[in-house]
């Protein structure tokens, strides 16, 4: 049963630790909350001194129940709480009676509010530490994107549903490394746009209705081209549904977000973005590689390896002769790219290191050189990052950090 309460009339008789807790509660759901107690906490002091509820310094009198919606017993004293009850009953009004919560006048207060409309009420019967418990619990889950509260109604005749993109950074591969808001996200969306770094719990076993298109940019097939990507995210949105694309690493680092944002924008398709754990720095810290550290180098440079040496080096060109080069996607031009750094003064001995899969069980990190990489005599398969820099030498002390969850993978 779902209970109205905004603009209704609320009488609570007390003004004790559980009253306030009650009062404050019919506020939050826009009751219009008036207090009959000889004395009152200074909660509700405040709140009647600042017009926010009504106090009537006195003790409760059968008149107070005229013209009121419902009645909350609080007194802490048994036999008001029920005598007040059964006036409420008399004038067939509603009443929560605190002091026998499992009778027939009882009604649950404590509730869950959850974002987008979601409302969820626990009654503990007599046991009202047991329905906070639960309550907190709830709260915990349904905050944290684990309960299925998407919409399943998006159109209807009288309010057509305005659609939108949240652009979704899911990390480097590791659900336990998802953010919150991601995962409150994803389960509000009922359109999927993944790529092919996305962890796959997040998308292959979507719940009903969940619309589900794979855009994944396999090195060596047939890439669907961004413009296609755009125009897929604003048709989306623009029909009126929660799109949610979801992106390996970060939206905003080497990841096209904003190329995404700016389309939806110009569509006026309203757009929001997750940031999520960027690979260039996770990925590195798994295999036992910070990119700086104090006394070897205080910066790093992150590009894509996609373009070849020529924008690598460009990307380099102004950082510090001891700063750490990060290089994502392309690990097929590995060589050309170190043969490069070698010619344009980069020493032949530098430490570099592949990290393979990172974040999932199936990690696996490389140590070697430039010079070994130019030679070709290193194999490499995507995805992976590579680092290279003094830092590197710090795998020997340091070893694997992480621990990846045992579902963790790409798709």
């Amino acid at each position: 049963m779902n209970l109205v309460f905004q603009d209704r009339r609320v009488l609570v008789v007390g003004g004790g630790a559980v009253a306030t807790r009650r009062v404050k509660q019919l506020l939050d759901v826009d009751a219009r909350v008036t207090v009959v107690a000889p004395d009152a906490s200074l909660e509700l002091v405040d709140l009647a001194a600042n017009g926010k509820i009504e106090w009537h310094h006195r003790g409760f009198s059968p008149d107070d129940i005229a013209q009121v919606w419902l009645v909350v017993t609080a007194t802490g004293v048994d036999a008001v709480d029920n005598q007040v009850a059964q006036l409420a009953e008399d004038n067939c009004t509603w009443c929560m009676n605190s002091a026998n919560a499992t009778g027939s006048t009882a009604l649950p207060m404590t509730t869950v509010l959850g974002d987008d409309g979601v409302a969820i009420a626990v009654s503990g019967g007599s046991d009202p530490g047991r329905a906070r418990a639960v309550r907190d619990a709830v709260g915990l889950l349904l905050h944290a994107g684990e309960l299925p509260t998407r919409r399943t109604r998006i159109l209807s005749k009288d309010q057509p549903a305005t659609g939108s993109v949240t652009l979704v950074g899911a990390g480097p591969g590791d659900p336990a490394l998802l953010t919150i808001a991601a995962m409150r996200a994803v389960s509000a969306a009922d359109v999927l746009v993944v790529d092919r770094l996305a962890p796959a719990v997040l998308w292959q076993s979507p719940a009903p209705g969940v619309e589900v298109i794979d855009v994944g940019k396999i090195p060596g097939k047939h890439a669907v081209p961004q413009e296609e990507i755009n125009a897929i995210l604003v048709e989306k949105a623009q029909a009126g549904h929660r799109v949610a694309r979801i992106k390996g690493g970060d939206p905003f680092v080497l990841g096209r977000g904003g190329e995404e944002a700016l389309a939806c924008l110009s569509a006026g398709v309203a757009i929001d973005v997750i940031p999520g754990i960027t690979s260039a720095i996770s990925v590195p810290a798994a295999a036992g590689i910070p990119v700086t550290q104090r006394g070897v180098t205080a910066a790093f440079v992150v590009a894509s390896a996609h373009d070849g040496p020529e924008a690598v080096i460009r990307a380099t060109a102004d950082a510090p002769n001891d700063a750490t080069l990060v290089l994502l996607m392309g690990v097929g031009r590995l060589p050309a790219i170190a043969a490069g750094l070698i010619d344009s003064g980069r020493a032949p001995d530098t430490p570099l290191a592949i990290v393979e899969s990172g974040w999932t069980p199936r990690q696996r990190t490389t140590v070697t050189t430039l010079d070994e990489v130019r030679q070709g005599g290193v194999s490499v398969a995507p995805p992976a990052v590579v680092v290279i820099g003094e830092v590197v030498r710090l795998r020997e002390s340091l070893g694997d950090l992480a621990t990846p969850s045992p579902d963790a993978r790409h798709a």
